[in-house]
């Protein structure tokens, strides 16, 4: 036996407890599931966000007390050359030595020190001339011009860091020194290093335990490395080479290492009793000192409450579940006793002997049965619109939750995360932002574009509507939906549409632009193609008519013709039937033609240029308009695409001047250029104005039949006459298999 089959015939008891038990596991589960995930994410978050400012902080540290270590170690030296000279002025005080003599002597034991490898200490006079040093070159030299020694003698005492660049270095390097002045000898006393020596020179102890009693967390710690990986600062393996240390002896390490610092990984060392062992490392350099300050942290501090969350889960799912299965079989009694009481009554009735009839249940009886199902109708009807209700609450509730934290965002967010190209330019034209979709679409980066205008974005022909829609907005106004073409970076030219406002401060005074770009090449690409499979199915069934049905009405016609013949002198009545016959099915075959004609006019007519003296004459003939077709040259044989959307085009401009400019006089012109080739209608009518917002669906259809075959479109109107336009590529109008026209 199956388990559905096995299910199926299980008491509702139990059906019940079964079904409510899974959804309860499943929805328990998948609701714990989430809980913990987006907990686990936050400890993740926030245990990221403080991994990196106390290692920002660290490194702060380390560089202020390195600092701090390296003025007291040039300082003290200073300060011991200040008490060497005072105390052989004393000398030279009490007549035991001459002036010259203490001088010289003071000034041998000062040149005869060294700070570290390069470092050293020299003397210079009041106004900043070299007294005494190292290099006896230099002594005698003014070096009052430089910055810091203007800083010396305006001083006469303190720490001061500068660039100094020696004959033999190739660029400036960082120094550092201080100064202490003897005003009886109107020396001053410099004790100078060179920065990339400082790591040398400072006393560790200085700040090593300032260092080790910070903590991340309950547990983490933070230490100091060089970049050659041996251990300066650590609670344990001062002293250590990081590689020989086990759970820093893998290949990230080493990368790490080899890069100076800058990357986070995870590793997991043997874990200890009670703990999982699991560690997060972030390193940082000091490039200057030539060290890695580096901050770990166990991951057991801040995943510990995950734990707590976890095994209440788990002991609040099973005492509901406890509690689930009790409540489950009270719920099932209140629906099984009723059927129970139901079923006892029925079995009665029958053991009368009353028959069948009163096992018949009807669900608007007042039994119990029927006031269950009439209440329970009754409750999923008020459900159903307690549930319309609550959704379309929810929906609202929604939506305004939506809105109100897409006014929250900035709006950098907003543009990086749209996926329309979006461009903001200042007043002056020149771009401060564009998000990644906008180098995605056209290939130019912000780099390069920031700070500077984007000429060559706009094609040359589109300069003037580009003008208009910058003008507008700069009025105030916001731009309407705009179709044209820009130029990406590698020479392409995408068909898109713009939108545009003018952003402005708390004020309200314009800062600048932002223009949404919308890519629709794929789109008019497919607009085009479903033109044509359009035009394609009119010519198919205008075909079809012509060839078609048309022959079989003419021999209908000739058959009722001879059916007339037959009869004229048996049946003069069947034979005048027959002839209305026959005048009906001539009129049919009249219809027909003209509606082939309707959908495929270009095709029937052999070309463009019959069907345009075919409108010319229609023109001329149904509306009493003088309407002439004028042409310099036979028009090269073109696809059959561009000529029904010019013919349509030349239509629909005849019909508008007939129709709203009432003229009397058109001209259809054709025009044929080296690489151009033009469509103009002209009309004398009384004109209209041509702008965007007050173009008809015609003018629309015409504008959008000229884009599908990469046209230009233009109107002009001055009041009196109107003049329509189209100027086409050449190559536009060979077939799709043709060679090129014009030389090769």
């Amino acid at each position: 036996m199956n388990l559905p089959h096995r299910f199926k015939n299980l008491p509702i008891r139990y059906k019940i407890l079964c079904i409510y038990s899974i959804t309860f596991i499943v929805i328990m589960g998948l609701s714990s599931l989430t809980i913990y995930a987006i907990v686990k994410q936050h400890v993740e978050k926030n245990m990221d966000n403080m991994l990196e400012n106390a290692t920002s902080a660290m490194v702060n540290t380390v560089k202020t007390a390195a600092s701090v270590s390296i003025r007291n170690y040039l300082r003290a030296a200073a300060e011991k050359n200040l008490d060497i000279v005072r105390h052989l002025h004393r000398l030279e005080t009490d007549g035991l030595l001459t002036s010259e003599e203490a001088e010289k002597r003071a000034a041998d034991l000062i040149l005869a020190q060294k700070i570290g490898t390069q470092g050293y200490i020299c003397i210079l006079d009041g106004a900043g001339r070299v007294v005494k040093h190292p290099k006896k070159l230099l002594e005698g030299l003014d070096i009052s011009d430089h910055a810091f020694v203007q800083q010396m003698v305006t001083r006469k005492k303190g720490y001061i860091e500068y660039d100094w660049q020696n004959p033999d270095d190739p660029a400036p390097r960082a120094k550092a020194l201080y100064l202490e002045y003897f005003a009886p000898w109107d020396w001053m006393i410099t004790v100078s290093a060179y920065r990339e020596e400082f790591s040398e020179l400072m006393d560790i102890q200085d700040f090593e335990k300032s260092i080790l009693d910070q903590r991340l967390g309950r547990t983490g710690y933070a230490s100091v490395l060089d970049t050659g990986g041996t251990f300066i600062i650590h609670p344990e393996f001062k002293g250590a080479h990081i590689f020989s240390i086990p759970e820093y002896a893998d290949s990230g390490f080493r990368e790490i290492l080899t890069k100076a610092g800058g990357t986070r990984t995870i590793f997991r060392p043997e874990s200890t009793p009670g703990r999982s062992g699991q560690k997060q490392v972030l390193f940082n350099p000091i490039p200057e000192f030539q060290w890695i300050v580096a901050s770990v942290i166990h991951m057991d501090d801040f995943f510990s409450p995950l734990d707590t969350i976890q095994k209440f889960i788990i002991i609040v799912g099973m005492v509901s579940l406890l509690i689930f299965v009790p409540i489950t079989f009270f719920l099932s009694a209140t629906i099984t006793e009723p059927l129970r009481n139901l079923k006892d009554r029925l079995n009665e009735d029958i053991d009368t002997g009353k028959g069948f009839s009163n096992r018949m249940v009807i669900p608007h009886s007042l039994d119990e049965v029927g006031q269950i199902t009439f209440y329970y109708n009754s409750f999923m009807e008020k459900l159903e619109t307690y549930s319309r209700d609550l959704k379309a609450q929810i929906a609202e509730r929604k939506l305004a939750q939506e809105a109100l934290q897409e006014s929250e965002e900035r709006y950098r967010s907003v543009m990086e995360a749209a996926p329309d190209p979006i461009i903001v330019y200042d007043m002056t034209g020149r771009v401060t932002y564009f998000n990644p979709a906008f180098t995605r679409v056209f290939g130019y980066t912000l780099e390069e574009c920031l700070g500077r205008k984007m000429d060559h974005f706009v094609p040359e022909e589109h300069w003037k509507q580009a003008m208009e829609g910058i003008q507008a907005i700069l009025e105030g106004h916001v731009l309407a939906r705009t179709e044209t073409t820009r130029k990406a970076r590698d020479g392409r030219l995408i068909e898109v549409t713009l939108r545009g406002s003018v952003y402005r401060d708390k004020n309200g005074n314009p800062l600048g632009t932002v223009i949404t770009h919308r890519d629709v090449s794929r789109v008019k690409q497919l607009e085009k193609a479903i033109m044509e499979i359009g035009e394609k199915e009119r010519q198919k069934i205008g075909n079809d008519l012509h060839d078609d049905l048309c022959p079989h009405l003419i021999g209908v016609e000739g058959l009722s013709k001879v059916l007339k013949s037959k009869m004229e002198k048996t049946a003069p009545d069947a034979a005048r039937s027959a002839q209305n016959i026959t005048l009906l099915i001539q009129e049919a075959i009249q219809k027909t033609r003209m509606l082939a004609r309707g959908l495929c006019p270009v095709y029937f007519k052999h070309g463009l240029l019959s069907s345009l003296q075919e409108l010319s004459a229609n023109t001329r003939m149904l509306h009493q308009v003088n309407c002439a077709l004028l042409y310099h040259e036979k028009i090269p044989a073109s696809n059959d695409m561009v000529n029904v959307n010019l013919y349509h085009i030349a239509q629909e401009a005849v019909q508008n001047a007939i129709r709203h400019g009432r003229s009397d006089r058109i001209v259809i012109e054709l025009a044929q250029k080296k690489t151009w080739f033009s469509l103009r209608i002209t009309d004398n009518g009384t004109g209209f104005v041509p702008s965007q917002e007050f173009q008809g669906m015609g003018l629309r259809i015409m504008n959008y039949r000229a884009k599908l075959m990469g046209a230009s479109l233009e109107i002009e109107s001055n009041g009196t006459d109107t003049c329509v336009t189209l100027k086409l590529p050449i190559s536009a109008l060979q077939p799709p298999d043709a060679t090129p026209l014009g030389p090769a």
